[in-house]
């Protein structure tokens, strides 16, 4: 059967689903504006969004014209490319690099902005541990025990650097969403079942023992485990009323804006409830006080149509390959989603993940339509044979 050309396999429902996103985007954004410092509401952040949107569009289109294999090909060249940008944030001065909320986890690019290379470098782990994955299956493709504790064996490898390097920052949210991306590749990777259990068993022990040092060593888990800063996030969680004035004021006044949002919400740009960081963090509380539970079942919608069509796409692809990228940046995004509203319904601790494609942030931002132009990618490439 004759190849199909390029343009008749960009998959148009996934980049409607995409318009929609930047829609809701700009309109929350723009309207969450009014409640944010005087300060800062002289900058325009919903124009600045729409830039962004344009750059992602033309990133998109970028990544789209290069075959997914190529990136296959420059993998570890991207990934020393990325540790070098992780490991600037280590060695550099401030004024290059910038400490924010205490986390040392951005570049300082002046008047264009803050670069988060952690962003970045979320992709390029996806790239590298697929090549990995795919490269181990095709020199083992009957494995055994063996085979498979030596593929986990490469993931630890690979992973454990950036990983580290986003330890020192700290970053406790990108670590999470690195391990989601490295757990769903581990899952559909071929590694037996009982093996992945085994590693979630003593997850399961570790974190319990970090509970038990939390409670009879405070001052050894504060100095060498976590810092105080996480942990206030921990005690607004877990009782945000009594720490209101501090650690739980953030989630007290989202639970109140989603509350007070009730069934059909009190209508475009009527926002009450005021809450910091209301155009990137919190973005889906606004969206909730605005519009409801209808709005907000509207949004969370989008992510589900989202995620079904990227899932689609990986079960397509006729590469391994392919959809192990698809797999990675499924993994990605769906904890990112439900991270952000978790935090914001008080399900989860707040980590300061923002929700993709909806809260503004350029390199966050970027990264994601990154990641849409190689879902769009890999669909480009998938070929449709009439006997298969």
């Amino acid at each position: 059967m004759e190849k199909e050309k390029i343009p008749q396999q960009v998959d148009y429902t996934l980049i409607f689903i995409m318009f929609l996103m930047a829609i809701v985007s700009t309109l929350a954004i723009y309207s969450a504006q009014a409640t944010l410092p005087e300060k800062l509401q002289v900058i325009n952040f919903a124009a600045r969004q729409i830039q962004w949107y344009i750059i992602g569009g033309i990133v998109v289109i970028g990544t789209m014209i290069i075959d997914y294999d190529r990136f296959k090909q420059l993998s570890w060249y991207l990934y020393g490319f990325g540790m070098l940008l992780l490991l600037g944030l280590e060695i550099l001065p401030q004024g290059i690099v910038q400490t924010i909320k205490g986390a040392t986890s951005w570049y300082n690019l002046g008047p264009l902005g803050n670069f988060q290379p952690s962003e970045l470098m979320k992709i390029i782990m996806i790239i590298v541990l697929s090549k990995l994955i795919t490269d181990h299956r095709e020199k083992y493709p009957n494995s055994d025990i063996q085979d498979d504790f030596l593929l986990i064996g490469k993931i630890a490898l690979a992973a454990a650097p950036p990983l580290f390097l986003l330890y020192r920052q700290p970053d406790m949210g990108m670590s999470m969403v690195f391990c989601a991306i490295i757990g769903s590749l581990i899952i559909v990777s071929g590694i037996k079942w009982r093996i992945i259990l085994s590693f979630v068993g003593t997850a399961v022990i570790s974190v319990s023992v970090l509970v038990f040092i939390f409670i009879q060593f405070p001052k050894f888990f504060n100095d060498h485990i976590m810092k105080t800063y996480q942990l206030d996030r921990f005690y607004g969680w877990l009782n945000p009323y009594e720490y209101a004035g501090e650690q739980g004021f953030q989630l007290v006044k989202s639970l109140l804006a989603i509350g007070s949002g009730e069934l059909k919400g009190k209508g475009y740009q009527n926002l009450e409830v005021y809450l910091p960081e209301a155009h990137t963090d919190f973005i889906f509380s606004i969206i909730a006080e605005q519009f409801g539970f209808i709005g907000g079942s509207i949004v969370i919608s989008l992510f589900f149509l989202l995620i079904y069509r990227m899932i689609h796409i990986a079960l397509e692809s006729n590469e391994p390959y392919g959809s192990y990228i698809c797999t990675g940046i499924i993994g990605m995004i769906t904890f990112q989603v439900f991270q952000n509203v978790g935090m914001t319904v008080g399900l989860l601790p707040i980590t300061g993940l923002p929700l993709p494609f909806i809260s503004y942030g350029g390199s966050s931002l970027a990264t994601y339509m990154i990641a849409i132009g190689l879902i769009l990618n890999v669909r480009s490439r998938t070929r449709k044979y009439m006997f298969d």
